[in-house]
């Protein structure tokens, strides 16, 4: 239940907040660059750098995301 109500409150999101619909975005393409990297054979050097610093930054728009999430459905129940 609480699963669905998180789900339908990132529709809604991606809607009407223009920060989180931003951070989304930029998490989508930081996944898809990855996806790229990770199905190489072999990755270089910089390559292996560009790897770290976009799973850092995949993961600094997710918890991002989370916090708009928590803040939103902190709103709900006051």
């Amino acid at each position: 239940m609480e699963k669905l109500r998180e789900e339908e409150l990132k529709a809604h999101l991606l809607k009407s907040d223009e920060e989180f619909r931003s951070l989304s975005e930029k998490h989508s393409e930081y996944d898809r660059i990855l996806t790229d990297l990770e199905s190489r054979h072999h990755l270089t050097e910089d390559e292996q750098l560009e790897e770290v610093r976009l799973k850092k930054l995949k993961l600094h728009a997710k918890d991002q995301m989370r916090q708009i999430i928590s803040r939103h459905l902190t709103e709900q129940v006051m």
